[in-house]
């Protein structure tokens, strides 16, 4: 049984891989970590009591993270002296905290991915075989929209969408941000040439979608060596 730690774990995203978790016997979940100061700490949650320390982590054997740069960066610390795997799905990082994370998957085993859905990882390895067949008479844009209390923008989704396109095509590809509502998750990618478009549009109906990916993650990473992995990696 895989011991599992949760980052924000009263937060929506880790409210519910903690959930989903508990559901699945291959998963006990032995750290349900969140912020100091939240009322919920000392309280129970399942089995476990909600806790604001990181020094938890010597008892689990996968930590996942869905919270913010910031947060994630300090967790890194602990990770890195109790040799734990880490799920890392949180955005928004500056080069300074990607180097951070670049050095601790020196140490340890890192399933680093913007995104954990199945749908948007096929997007990624599909998008530059689309561009190339197009060519340059095809101009590209994206359109994201998430909830009106993301913080990052555009999304790191986007931004990789972005990475991968502007490799092929050697042009910057403009990227465009909606905060609406409680928009889960929407990525529009436009080929756009004179007489046709094409749009590849991938839509989040839920949470789940990056909760399960999270924990298929985690399932995956269990005894593999230190270094960066991707979603990519998890799904071949």
């Amino acid at each position: 049984m895989i011991k599992l730690g949760i980052a924000g774990v009263c937060g929506k995203m880790g409210r519910r891989i903690f959930e989903l978790a508990c559901n699945d016997k291959d998963f006990e979940v032995a750290l349900a970590l969140e912020k100091k100061g939240l009322p919920q700490i000392g309280k129970e949650l399942g089995k476990v009591k909600i806790s604001s320390n990181p020094d938890g982590m010597f008892l689990i054997d996968v930590f996942i993270d869905f919270t913010t740069s910031e947060a994630a960066g300090e967790n890194l610390d602990y990770l890195a002296k109790y040799r734990k795997a880490l799920i890392l799905g949180t955005t928004g990082f500056n080069d300074a905290q990607i180097k951070k994370i670049e050095e601790a998957s020196k140490v340890v085993p890192i399933v680093f991915s913007p995104n954990m859905s199945v749908g948007v990882n096929i997007l990624f390895e599909m998008l530059p075989q689309i561009a190339k067949k197009l060519g340059p008479d095809y101009g590209i844009e994206i359109v994201e929209a998430h909830h009106k209390a993301k913080k990052d923008a555009p999304s790191g989704t986007a931004k990789k969408f972005g990475r991968i396109l502007a490799d092929v095509t050697r042009k910057e590809i403009p990227t465009h941000a909606v905060r609406l509502g409680d928009i889960v998750g929407d990525h529009t990618i436009i080929f756009c040439g004179n007489s046709e478009r094409i749009e590849i549009k991938h839509q989040a109906h839920s949470r789940d979608l990056f909760a399960l990916g999270a924990l298929k993650a985690a399932k995956w990473i269990t005894g593999k060596p230190a270094g960066l992995y991707s979603m990519q990696d998890v799904l071949k």
